[in-house]
């Protein structure tokens, strides 16, 4: 269901920016409306988004994310090659996107203050761990992640929207 660019782009810009029409989302994404409106009736026929009713007037349809997030193991679709297949272009999405966003970033930093781009950052650790470990320790820095966005003031002077990665994947062995 979401191994398609647009869907994926819709729930994410739904999720971000919050409740929005097809049309205006067709405007934020580059697209055009028809696209835009298919694409969101299949979400919703998946309960991936829903209708907004109380934002809407006359034919005006808004839309919101059903849910913050979306959650799941990767062994979920271990009997669906499908189903697989949808989801390892998504984890190849999601890191294609994740090199978009640096890029722009590297290309704006120089526009944000001192104190904002000291506060951003990129990092990595190599970490020997067996992988009951491993997924104790995602599920630790998920629960971290998880208490800043429930504690996320968008009113608050001087806040801004980021978006965290969290990954971990074994080191390739030498050949």
């Amino acid at each position: 269901m979401l191994a398609h660019p647009l869907r994926i782009r819709l729930l994410g810009a739904l999720r971000v920016q919050g409740p929005a029409t097809a049309t205006t989302l067709a405007e934020l994404l580059d697209t055009n409306t028809g696209a835009t409106s298919y694409h969101l009736r299949q979400l919703a026929d998946v309960g991936l988004v829903v209708e907004d009713p109380d934002r809407g007037t006359g034919r005006q349809r808004w839309w919101r994310a059903a849910h913050e997030l979306s959650d799941f193991d990767p062994t979920d679709f271990d009997d669906d090659p499908d189903a697989r297949a949808a989801m390892e272009w998504i984890q190849g999405h999601q890191v294609r996107l994740l090199t978009e966003q640096a890029q722009q970033w590297f290309a704006a930093q120089s526009q944000w203050s001192p104190e904002w781009r000291d506060a951003f950052g990129m990092g990595d650790a190599f970490l020997t761990l067996s992988a009951d470990r491993l997924h104790a320790l995602n599920a630790e820095l998920w629960q971290v992640l998880e208490r800043y966005r429930e504690a996320a003031d968008p009113a608050e002077s001087g806040a801004e929207q980021v978006q965290v990665y969290l990954a971990a994947y074994p080191l390739p062995k030498g050949e």
